[in-house]
């Protein structure tokens, strides 16, 4: 046997161990080209006073990231593996359109934010004009959907129900008879403020005075002075935790520790106890929030669990509401049989699926269909459910 015979010579017992070796490592490069990763984004401040929050929705999006890679789900014929786009907002309007364009540019499959109405707002028109699929599951202005976008959805009760509700309460179980209203100027804090009025108006209650601040304001000692010479049973603040925390100190510094305070979802967190130094004032605290308690949910209390062994002492109060949120986003993926947004939008709008806060189902608009109100006080330095 010549010695070139030799070296291209293979018996035939190791030729079908060379075909069998051939196959997998084909195999493996077709299942590797079959995977393919879709980034679901999480749009929120995650810097700034309001930082806490914006990182307790974006952990509730990683959380469904998890439960959605544990699935091996299969769309169009692939393999899907989910991925976070996280992007910090800030709570700036600018900046926030800054980001929508940003993840339109990276055509992620969906957005889950933003936080506030004045992010969301501005944002909305983006995500529309690049058929971006977006759900907000704490912003609560009523004008996010009035322009009816195809892409825009909301995932908790807007301020028609939050502050109607407030104002409801006020009236007939603490039977107030004036209040002093102070906003924010933001989206947010102005909508909210201006359906308590309306509805306090209405029950007969009489708005003795009307202030207003900014969101980055700590200092409020000259707006309580002016509110304290007319005598209000209650103030009803529009705005966030991280001023409505300095607020209720100052409250108690100028003897207004007894006067009862209102305000939405934004100052109605877990956090508000540490930002206002465990305030007296704490006591008189009546908030709304746009969903039930976590541990009236219906997959709350589980749900809560496994929040807390992955995020030790984060949770605040929308991350069950942005979890499902990327759910209802891959629900409407695993209909469609698509990623491509063009395709499974519309079937967001069909939505029809039991999730972790309640049965979620939208209007033609993007609203709940059966939205939820939950109000809460604060005793010993944590907040109770009223209802």
């Amino acid at each position: 046997m010549s010695s070139v015979f030799r070296k291209h010579f293979l018996p035939l017992s190791f030729r079908p161990l060379v075909v069998v070796v051939a196959s997998s490592i084909a195999a493996s490069t077709a299942v590797a080209q079959d995977v393919q990763t879709v980034k679901i984004a999480h749009a929120g401040p995650v810097s700034g006073g309001i930082a806490h929050i914006g990182k307790d929705t974006e952990n509730g999006v990683r959380l469904a990231v998890d439960d959605l890679n544990a699935q091996a789900l299969v769309i169009g014929g692939k393999k899907i593996k989910f991925e976070l786009a996280a992007e910090d907002d800030a709570g700036d309007p600018r900046q926030a359109t800054a980001v929508a364009q940003k993840l339109c540019d990276q055509k992620v499959a969906g957005v889950v934010g933003h936080l506030q109405s004045g992010t969301s707002i501005p944002a909305s028109s983006i995500y529309a004009k690049c058929d971006m699929p977006h759900i907000t599951a704490s912003a609560s202005n009523p004008d996010l959907t009035k322009p009816s976008h195809k892409t825009t959805f909301r995932l908790i009760a807007n301020d028609n129900a939050l502050g109607a509700a407030l104002a409801l309460f006020g009236a007939d179980h603490l039977k107030i008879k004036t209040v002093a209203i102070i906003d924010d100027r933001t989206a947010y804090g102005q909508g909210v403020a201006a359906v308590f009025k309306a509805t306090a108006i209405q029950k007969g209650i009489k708005v003795v005075g009307e202030e207003f601040t900014n969101d980055k304001a700590t200092d409020f000692m000259a707006i309580l002075t002016s509110i304290k010479n007319k005598k209000p049973d209650a103030i009803f603040y529009g705005g966030l935790d991280a001023q409505a925390g300095p607020m209720l100190r100052q409250m108690e510094q100028l003897g207004l520790a007894n006067v009862k305070y209102f305000g939405g979802d934004a100052l109605c967190t877990e956090k508000l106890p540490e930002l206002a130094s465990k305030a007296q004032a704490l006591k008189n605290v009546t908030c709304a929030t746009g969903g039930a308690s976590v541990d009236k949910m219906q997959g709350g209390a589980e749900w809560k669990k496994r929040y807390d062994a992955k995020f030790p002492g984060q949770f605040q109060i929308y991350s069950p509401y942005a979890y499902d949120a990327a759910m209802v986003l891959a629900d409407a993926m695993k209909r469609a049989n698509s990623v491509d947004p063009k395709v499974f939008t519309p079937l967001i709008g069909k939505t029809d699926y039991k999730g972790v806060t309640a049965n979620i189902a939208f209007t033609a608009k993007g609203e709940l269909t059966a939205p939820a109100v939950t109000l809460y006080t604060y005793k010993d330095g944590s907040r109770v459910a009223l209802n």
